[in-house]
């Protein structure tokens, strides 16, 4: 197990029912993360991580509404609702969460002008957040990825891992999505398609 390592990805108050972009059944998912945890020796999570009148949020383009597409200088990108703002509640890990075991958080999205979705890059794919470095410096080469929502950013976590070479599997029953007009068969076919195990 020293060369594996458990990724958890964005499991927050804001993206489970109740929060501000909730995924449906995003809260079912955390006994059986909490049960994986137990089970890995290396552990990190990734925290969406906004300042307030973050880039991504509709509020800050006047006259667009949540989920419509807007294009940035790094391409196209969906609005969504204010979300885990730094500091608050809704950025918090979900509180049945038995995470104190990571030995790494990764913040992403904390730069205003750009997004981050995957747990290696931020949505120009190009800056890189250091979760790479630091897993082929610790000589871990295989990962399992778990998390909300499936189609977004533990989707673009899974191919960016691919990317770098590691070999990776998708927990699909520790996952829930968002499925925004089709955007879960689109990024299953796609993961797939790039090699990312899904089970």
């Amino acid at each position: 197990m020293d060369r594996q390592a458990l990724i958890v990805i964005d499991l927050q108050n804001d993206f489970c029912p109740g929060g501000a972009l909730p995924v449906a059944g995003g809260h079912e998912i955390v006994p059986l993360v909490n049960e994986l945890i137990q089970r890995f020796d290396h552990v990190m999570l990734t925290q969406d991580w906004h300042p307030a009148g973050h880039s991504s949020f509709a509020s800050t383009h006047p006259g667009k509404q949540p989920f419509e597409t807007v294009q940035m200088p790094y391409g196209g990108q969906t609005l969504w609702p204010d979300h885990c703002i730094q500091g608050s509640n809704g950025a918090a890990f979900h509180p049945a969460l038995k995470w104190t075991k990571a030995e790494m958080v990764i913040r992403k999205g904390f730069r205003t002008a750009i997004d981050s979705y995957s747990a290696f890059f931020e949505n120009d794919h190009a800056t890189p957040t250091g979760l790479a470095g630091y897993l082929r410096e610790r000589g871990i080469e295989e990962l399992t990825l778990v998390g909300l929502a499936t189609d977004y950013c533990v989707a673009y976590s899974a191919l960016d891992a691919v990317q770098q070479g590691f070999h990776t599997t998708v927990r699909l029953d520790a996952c829930r999505a968002i499925d925004l007009g089709g955007s879960l068969k689109q990024m299953t076919e796609t993961m797939r398609e790039a090699g990312v195990r899904l089970v």
